[in-house]
């Protein structure tokens, strides 16, 4: 679904911005999931995994590291935008013994995920004590910071279900090749069109926003 809807709020989260839009008519979908936000002034849309969904809101983590996401990260209050979705596939829930890991703006999917599963143990990784801030958003999460790495945190006999940069989940398949893992790439549509999202993992060509951004490792 596609609407116009208005920005409620936005708050800035060390290095990033919690972006929170009035969620009218919007589902919030399943964990993992994502929407297409039209910047205004911007002809391509970016896609967002969403954060919280707390009543009558949907929330996202944004990192401004371009012109797009800077548009989204300068919007005030009251300010509208295209907001389309939920789309993609997001988490499977039924897990016995999750854990969940997210290394840099990889922590964005992590607080609605944990707020569905209960609050399972969550760890998180960053590149520096300012990007760590984004750990509030899970209070109950264990943290480290590089030279550190997540993946020292990683204990065995949990499901896995993790989001970050690919290096992080590279990692993470390597340790536990069942785990479920949010990919990132580019996304000019959001429904399969264009092929702009398509990565190779394992040797297949996925295009993540129809076959992910959730996949499984193995």
């Amino acid at each position: 679904m596609r609407e116009r809807r208005r920005v409620a709020a936005h708050e800035a989260v060390g290095p990033y911005t919690l972006l929170r839009v009035e969620r009218g008519g919007l589902e919030p979908g399943t964990p993992g999931q994502f929407f297409m936000l039209e910047a205004p002034g911007r002809v391509l849309p970016r896609p967002m995994s969403l954060c919280l969904a707390p009543p009558g809101e949907l929330a996202f983590l944004i990192d401004p590291i371009g012109p797009g996401t800077d548009a989204l990260c300068s919007l005030e209050p009251g300010d509208e935008l295209h907001v389309f979705g939920p789309l993609g596939n997001g988490f499977r829930l039924d897990v016995r013994q999750p854990l969940l890991v997210g290394g840099g703006i990889g922590v964005a999917p992590l607080p609605y995920l944990s707020e569905v599963l209960g609050a399972p143990p969550t760890v998180l990784g960053f590149r520096t004590e300012w990007h760590a801030e984004a750990a509030r958003l899970l209070p109950h999460g264990e943290v480290v910071v590089e030279p550190a790495y997540v993946t020292e945190l990683i204990e065995p006999g949990f499901d896995i279900l993790g989001c970050g940069p690919e290096p992080m989940l590279e990692a993470v398949r390597a340790l536990c090749p069942d785990a479920q893992l949010a990919w990132e790439a580019p996304m000019a549509c959001g429904y399969g069109a264009c092929y702009g999202c398509v990565v190779e993992i394992e040797g297949t060509w996925k295009r993540l926003c129809v076959e992910g951004p959730v996949l499984r490792a193995a």
